[in-house]
């Protein structure tokens, strides 16, 4: 049963997050800066983030179920993490307990064909996506997606993820929507991280483990930003488990570290989501090389997604 999985992840895994969120409470909480695009701060920051974005029509919460999610007696058994769970329903959950559910995700982006090298498994309760190498001896990107089977307007989306280190390693839980022609293309990037910036970068240490990750928003026409914050001082991200969430309300983003808030933007996003995880390759984790640990054992490494809505 859903509810019986839920229970016994969280509390396997609890303990060890509260004692992380009450280390990270005693230094405060908030968001950076004013500006939309808000400064590098360490975690957590010392004042909320407003950003003001496009727009302020927004519409009612809506929500496309995929199969085999739970019902509304099961919803209540766990809520999202550090919050009431009676202010919310669960209406989307993957424990990653049997097997890979094609009913709920696919491997591949709507714009892109599936690579058949494969890099990606679920075993021993885990969603796991590594780097690796096709045969033509490139690395290549792999998604994750719930594009056509489960979508959502506004809640709350959470995962719990240990991330990969290496060169061009680029680790993502994000929202996205493609319902609309043309390049108008809303996004809520809940969790990015580079571990191949290196020590100078303030993405990683000198042996490319990520030690930050960034929050980001972007608002639908290419470019448009509605905020983004460099969370860091979190230590080494493949070393345990974290939880990564955002609060997505009609005006206002929040996004979550184990629990506690890192960012803040006050920006419209009125129009359906769906979910993505996928390493990529590049930006500001550079380019991947023969140093980049591939195989099982340098995956991201996901315990479980859920999301919920407003009550």
């Amino acid at each position: 049963m859903v509810t019986s999985t839920i229970r016994k992840k969280f509390l396997t895994t609890s303990l060890a997050g509260a004692c992380t969120a009450m280390i990270l409470a005693a230094c405060g909480g908030g968001g950076g800066g004013t500006n939309a695009v808000a400064a590098e701060t360490n975690y957590p920051g010392t004042s909320q983030s407003e950003i003001v974005g496009a727009g302020s029509n927004a519409t009612s919460p809506t929500s496309t179920p995929a199969a085999g999610t739970g019902s509304a007696a099961e919803t209540e058994a766990v809520g999202p993490y550090g919050q009431n769970a009676n202010d919310y329903v669960l209406t989307f959950s993957d424990e990653f307990e049997n097997g890979f559910d094609t009913n709920k995700w696919n491997d591949a982006t709507w714009d892109q064909a599936s690579n058949p090298t494969k890099n990606y498994a679920v075993e021993n309760g885990s969603l796991k996506i590594w780097p690796q190498k096709d045969a033509s001896g490139k690395f290549f990107n792999r998604v994750i997606d719930t594009d056509g089977k489960f979508y959502q307007t506004y809640g709350y989306f959470e995962v719990e993820a240990k991330l990969p280190v290496g060169k061009g390693a680029w680790p993502a839980f994000w929202l996205y929507n493609h319902d609309e022609a043309g390049n108008y293309r809303p996004e809520i990037d809940i969790m990015e991280a580079y571990s191949g910036g290196g020590p100078d970068s303030g993405w990683s240490d000198a042996n490319f483990h990520p030690t930050a990750y960034a929050p980001t928003i972007w608002i639908g026409n290419p470019g448009e930003s509605g905020g983004t914050k460099m969370v860091t001082g979190l230590g080494d991200l493949s070393a345990g488990y974290h939880k990564y969430a955002v609060k997505w309300e009609p005006n206002k983003q929040t996004f979550y570290f184990d629990g506690q808030e890192v960012y803040s933007a006050n920006v419209s996003m009125p129009r359906r989501m769906y979910v993505m995880l996928d390493i990529l390759f590049g930006s500001a984790s550079g380019q991947p090389d023969d140093s980049t640990p591939q195989g099982k054992d340098n995956s991201y490494d996901v315990k479980y997604v859920r999301v919920w809505q407003f009550k």
